[in-house]
């Protein structure tokens, strides 16, 4: 029998085939096994065999490859995966298994958060460290901050910040502006969500802003340390429009860069809810316009006291305590803090000394309150010492009663100041005390700017005079009357009055600008 090679008409004995029975790696042995089948066989017979086993292997790798098309038991997989090459060696977990083992590690660090006291029900979804070492990592750095456990609770969103990806670099910013390291503790309690924001993209923009506002360089950190909110606010939305509002009801342009250091947070008021309203409502007692932009431009804080909860019912008290309600503009316009402090108990108060004291009825609280409205807010200790001083100057009860509701200022003006006052009217100028019964105010003019001029010019020309006649006017409104060759009896009496006229005249002094410390106390 002959068979037919593959390699073109060469016939093979079929003897030859006889180690087909053989495993097939058998024929790939080495070459010591060739040699000694060499010796034994014709040259001819040798490249015969090499035929062979070309074509053995040829049989076996094709039924190898068709076997691989054919489903195969599942202890054989793992064997054609190693033959597929170098990226099936490692075996890729499923997505469930992944999923698996992420929310393990994550049970892992919310454990280790209720450990030291955090609570972390509102970080589900956000993106945290995958280790308990990068989450101490994030907490001991917001303790280099002066945060607490309590302080991270209020906001435990913080604990998604990267610190060298987040916090670093806006704090390091921050400290380039200039805000105090010192003052990051409360900056970072009162605005925590500024870790979360991208230096070029959301705080270089603000910061240029509030240049663009004619706020110093200089004093943009103190307006941060103040109010750090404003980082956080859209330049296009409320900034923008509380501003315009300001200028439209008449704040100058030119102070408005003071009026935003000394008080940045109109930069988060809303127009239609807190400004708008204010302004009229003051309008509405009888206060024009243009006056309540002055006092926003001297006191723009005032623009925070709550109207519903502060303004209206102080003005209510006011009302209550026989202010006149046609008064109510003068008394707001001498002291705007009126309307935003706890008013009601210091009225009761005032009241009560001073009835106790002077016997001073509720009808004269009332005047009192309405000429000098600070009145509310003296202590105790120096009003008794100024009515001590009254009394040791020889004045009666019923006397310093009637001073005390003709001129408040008696209460609050510097004793050792009114004692020299006082020495010259009585040595000099040789006066009953009845004088200045009628005419208190005498205590409140400069003893060496304007009593002593007027004194000596008034007794070179032999003139007799009141007190108010000689003291009541303007220097140049003197000089007219020392030309009269007669008093005017109708501007003897003429009393002192708060002018509002006076108010709404452009500002003269200097821009505002400058930053200025101011008593929070009474902001709401």
């Amino acid at each position: 029998m002959r068979v037919m090679s593959f390699s073109g008409g060469t016939t093979v004995p079929a003897s030859l085939f006889a180690p087909t029975e053989m495993p097939i790696l058998a024929l790939g042995y080495s070459k010591l096994s060739a040699t000694a089948l060499a010796l034994r066989l014709p040259c001819n017979c040798m490249r015969r065999m090499r035929l062979a086993t070309k074509l053995k292997y040829s049989v076996a790798d094709r039924t190898s490859s068709a076997s691989s098309h054919v489903d195969s038991p599942a202890e054989s997989r793992p064997v054609s995966r190693r033959r597929g090459g170098g990226s099936s060696l490692y075996i890729r977990p499923s997505l469930s298994v992944m999923k698996k083992d992420r929310e393990e590690m994550r049970e892992k660090v919310y454990e280790f958060l209720r450990g030291i006291g955090i609570v972390p029900d509102e970080l589900d979804g956000l993106e945290l460290p995958v280790t308990v070492d990068v989450m101490r990592e994030r907490i001991d750095f917001l303790h280099s901050l002066g945060l607490t456990i309590e302080d991270i609770n209020n906001y435990p969103l913080v604990l998604g910040c990267s610190v060298k990806k987040n916090m670093i670099p806006v704090l390091d910013y921050l400290g380039k502006l200039g805000v105090r390291k010192s003052t990051f503790t409360q900056f970072l309690r009162r605005y925590p969500q500024v870790l979360h924001a991208s230096v070029v993209v959301d705080l270089v923009p603000v910061i240029k802003y509030l240049e663009g506002m004619d706020i110093k360089p200089n004093d943009i950190p103190r307006v941060l340390e103040r109010y750090p909110e404003v980082l956080g606010f859209k330049l296009e939305g409320t900034m923008s429009t509380s501003v315009a509002y300001l200028v439209g009801i008449g704040v100058s342009r030119r102070e408005v860069g003071g009026v935003l250091t000394r008080y940045p947070e109109i930069l988060g008021m809303r127009v239609g809810r807190i400004i708008k309203p204010f302004v009229e409502f003051l309008e509405s007692l009888g206060i024009p316009r243009l006056a309540v932009a002055r006092l926003i431009e001297k006191k723009p804080y005032i623009l925070g006291f709550g109207l519903d909860e502060k303004v209206k019912p102080n003005v209510k008290s006011l009302e209550e305590f026989n202010v006149r309600r046609t008064l109510l503009p003068s008394i707001i316009a001498q002291y705007p803090d009126i309307i935003g402090i706890d008013l009601e108990p210091k009225l009761v108060n005032q009241r009560s000394l001073l009835n106790t004291v002077l016997d001073v009825d509720p009808n004269d609280f009332g005047r009192i309150v309405e000429k000098m409205p600070q009145v509310v807010s003296l202590t105790k200790g120096p009003m008794l010492k100024h009515v001590d001083f009254l009394k040791d100057c020889g004045f009666s009860l019923e006397q310093m009663r009637k001073m005390i509701v003709g001129c408040p200022q008696l209460l609050a003006l510097n004793i050792d100041i009114m004692k020299l006052s006082f020495d010259y009217f009585q040595i000099d100028m040789k006066r009953p005390l009845e004088d200045l019964v009628i005419f208190p105010a005498f205590f409140t003019y400069g003893l060496e700017s304007t009593v002593k001029p007027r004194h000596k010019v008034i007794a070179k020309k032999g003139l007799k005079c009141s007190l108010s006649w000689m003291l009541n006017c303007s220097d140049e409104k003197f000089e007219q009357r020392m030309e009269y060759d007669t008093i005017d009896m109708e501007e003897m009496e003429t009393e002192p009055s708060f002018d509002m006229n006076s108010l709404m005249q452009p500002r003269n002094d200097e821009s505002g600008s400058d930053y200025e410390d101011y008593d929070d106390s009474d902001d709401d």
